[in-house]
This record gives C-alpha cells, structure tokens and sequence, in this order.
C-alpha cells in the first residue's frame, strides 16, 4: 500500500476514535460553564499571540511566497478580534431568554435555553487556512462544544503548526485537529457529528451534504460564487478603484469574498480601467522580489488561472495585463501571477462561468441600475455584493432587489473582518452562517422550557367535554386561545 494510502487509513480510524473520545467527555461535562468557555478562548488568544509570526511563515511556506503582513491583517488580526467580542458578549449570549405566556396559560413561564450542540465537525480550506479555522472554533467553543477540525492537505506547514499549537492548550478531547488527504475528508464528513461546517467549493459542498444526510447532521456550508461590483455614476473613481483593488489584489484574488466581476456604465469604462491600472501599479510598483506580492496556492490553480485567460482571448475578450514596466522584461517567480482586466466578456467564457479566486477582473456594462441588478439576479446569489455610490435610493434599491451572503456599500471584503457581523451564503453560496451570536446560535441547541406552579388555570380545557355546557365553554375557549 502507498505510503499516502497508508496515512489516510490511519487518519480514518484516528477520526472515529476521537469522535468517541469527545462525545464521551460532552456527557462527562455537556454545560461547561461560563468560566470554562471563557478560559478556552482566553488559551486561544494567548497562544495566537505567541505563533503569530511562526504562522506567518508557515503560511507563506505553503503558497510558495504570501506577505507575511496581510497574513497578520487578514488571518491573525480578524482572529484575535472574533475571539475578543465573543469572549466580551458570551456572559449576555448565555442567558436564558424569557418570553411572554398568553393569559390563556398563566401562571407560568416560557424561556429558551441555550445548550451545546456536542461535537462539531469543521472542514479547512486552503485559502485562508487559519481565519477559517480559528471563526468556526470560536463560535464552537463559545457555544460550549467539542470540536474536530480537519486542516487542507494543500497547506501541510499550516496544518502542522496550527495542530502544534492547539494541542499545546487542549486536550484531544476538547479541540482535535485531522490531517489527511481526499480520503480522510470523506470520512471525516460520514462522521455522526452533531454539526458540520464546511468551508469549500460548491462541487464539493453536494458530496459534503450528502455524507451528512446519513447521520441527519445538520450543516453549515460557506461556499463562494462570483461576488459582483456595481460601480454608480456618481462615485469618484479614485476611491472605488483604490478599494476595488485592496478588496482584488490581497491574497492575490484567492479569497471566497473578493470581487469576482465590475458592472459599470459604458462612459466610465475608461475611467476605470485607467485608474485601477495606476491604483495596482502603486500597489505592486514591482512583482519581482517583492515581498508584498502573494503567488498562486499550487501549479493546478495557476494553469486553472492561465487556462481562463486563454479561453477569455479566443473568445474575443481583450486582455490588459498590469505588469510594472520594470518586469516587462523579466521572468516572474513561479506562481507569481500579474493582474489582468479584461474588457469585452460576455457569458460564453469560462471567466464569467465560474468563480475566478485569482486577480483577473472582468468588466462588464449596464443601462442604469435595474439593467445590472437584473443581470445579477439572473445569476446564482454571490457570496458578497459590492455598490459604490453615495445616492441613498439607489443603494436601498440594490439591498431590497438582491439577495447575497452579504453587502459592503463602497467598501469590499471588511464586512467579513465585522466581528459582531453573520458571515454565510444563501443558495449556491452556501447555507447557514457563523461569527458572533449568529455563530453562537449556529452551535447551540435553543431549547423551549415552559414552567408550570401548582395552579393550573388550563383545566378549563381537560376532557371530558360533554359535561361542560357547549356555548359558554366555547366562548370561553375563544376569548382565552383564539383573540
């Protein structure tokens, strides 16, 4: 048996096995306490603190070069603060919420309890592979579960340092982190988690449902989709370009919320594609030996990436490639890939087909603003939506006529980095959503109590009814339950 085959087949029992371990501590312990849950993000925080550079590097390790900054500005910082506010609100989210009881029921009381779920299943992509680990252990662990985490094979450095530096403050049965290729995915999704939250493509996600639906385990998918920007009449391209830009070039474009298309006005075409060229240009004066400049994950995203740009040409779309003049003449870094805009799309190409994860950008047009909503509800729903433009009428047209994940209005991608914000999909992208309550609410079981004393006004209604005289009992049925 290959050597791979054999560390899958280990990894598959080692899943199971630790899947007994923590739910034989959830019964031990199926309420942890406050102070418990507390002090496990308190660990946490600490310890993201101690590895932040030693991530730093790995991360970079695994994608071939990624800046060592937008790693601490968009993995650490976002983790640190997710792990700050539920830390900060959990003491409010633990309390029982009491309701009203209708006279019909009186006395009595009517409360919803929030218990843990049990153990709960998270699935790692490689993109950003400690900010979505660290969102979905939060939320887990502040609802008071136990936790299995399964780390991408594509980012092995990453996977390794984030398993060192968890189990340096938990015990596996607690918080347990699986590595593994394809086959230990699988297996770990046919595992009776009491939820599964998993982070990927929407291929994958079908197969990811339907291992769930065996154990009835309830899931929570965070996809991507192709996120639109309209770009308004009204906005000065400047600052739409300058956030477009950040939003596109961190990660270099490989990011589940990055803007994936423009829709913009014809007579502003120009504009923008001269703008956004000097915004990129002073962003990345240089791409070689650049430590700023991230490269593509692996080889099959950078052909997957090249092979869109090929397709986009035959198909009579030009390409404008923001590459510094200094390293026209230079050869770039393996996987070191330029920005690209591309103008004359249309549905036919790949590149409008399917979500780019990489700093190509297609420029389409609209007529006015109901031309280019309809175009992106003839889609399926983003991820994220992105309007730039300041009139107040046209921003809450786009809100109430779309539906998406999410909205930044001109702004991009920090509505993810808002702590206190859901983050999830609808439709094709994904189900669910987790970050702060909305994932303390995910992880969490919100269980009815309704309390009764020793009076018992209710048996007015008790059989047997045919010693009760018919119309004053109805009327009294009436008034009590129906108005």
């Amino acid at each position: 048996m290959p050597h791979t085959l054999v560390v899958d087949h280990i990894q598959k029992d080692l899943s199971e096995t630790l899947l007994e371990l923590q739910q034989q501590a959830f019964m031990a312990n199926p309420m942890p306490s406050l102070e418990q849950r507390q002090n496990w993000l308190t660990l946490l925080q600490q310890q993201l603190i101690n590895y932040k550079e030693q991530l730093a590097q790995a991360i970079s390790a695994d994608f071939g070069h990624r800046s060592q900054d937008e790693t601490l500005l968009a993995e650490i910082l976002p983790s640190l603060q997710c792990i700050k506010y539920a830390h900060k609100s959990l003491k409010s989210w633990l309390k029982p919420r009491y309701e009203p009881v209708s006279m019909a029921y009186q006395p009595a009381t009517a409360q919803v309890y929030y218990q843990p779920l049990g153990v709960v299943g998270v699935v790692v992509p490689w993109n950003y592979p400690l900010y979505l680990t660290i969102g979905p252990l939060v939320g887990a662990l502040a609802a008071g579960n136990r936790v299995m985490i399964k780390l991408s094979e594509y980012t092995p450095n990453t996977s390794a340092l984030v398993k060192q530096m968890l189990a340096e403050i938990y015990t596996e049965d607690l918080v347990a982190v699986v590595e593994g290729g394809q086959e230990v995915s699988q297996k770990f999704c046919q595992l009776p988690f009491n939820h599964l939250l998993f982070t990927g493509s929407s291929k994958t996600a079908v197969s990811v449902m339907q291992a769930a639906a065996a154990n009835l385990t309830p899931v929570t998918l965070e996809l991507g989709g192709k996120s639109p920007v309209i770009i308004a009449d009204d906005i000065p391209m400047q600052l739409a370009a300058e956030r477009i830009a950040f939003g596109k070039a961190i990660n270099a474009g490989q990011t589940c919320v990055a803007p994936d298309y423009i829709l913009i006005s014809p007579h502003r075409v120009d504009e923008f594609v001269t703008t956004y060229q000097q915004v990129i240009k002073r962003f990345y004066p240089s791409l070689i030996n650049n430590p700023d400049a991230t490269t593509i994950i692996n080889h099959k995203q950078y052909n997957r990436l090249q092979e869109m740009l090929t397709d986009a040409e035959i198909k009579g779309a030009q390409l404008i490639k923001l590459l510094p003049e200094k390293d026209q003449d230079e050869k770039l870094s393996d996987r070191l890939l330029p920005h690209y805009l591309l103008l004359n799309v249309n549905s036919s190409m790949q590149v409008m087909q399917q979500e780019i994860f990489g700093p190509l950008l297609p420029i389409m047009t609209y007529n006015d603003i109901a031309d280019a909503v309809q175009y992106i509800n003839h889609q399926p729903k983003p991820l994220a939506l992105y309007y730039f433009g300041f009139n107040k009428e046209q921003q809450q047209y786009v809100l109430q006529h779309t539906q998406s994940g999410g909205v930044a209005i001109n702004d991009t991608l920090l509505q993810v980095a808002q702590s206190n914000l859901p983050f999830g999909g609808v439709g094709q992208s994904g189900m669910g959503q987790y970050h702060g309550y909305e994932g303390f609410l995910t992880f969490s079981k919100a269980k009815s109590v309704f309390t009764k004393g020793k009076l018992n006004t209710a048996k007015l209604i008790y059989p047997p009814y045919r010693f009760k005289k018919p119309n004053k009992w109805l009327q009294l049925v009436y008034k009590l339950f129906i108005r």
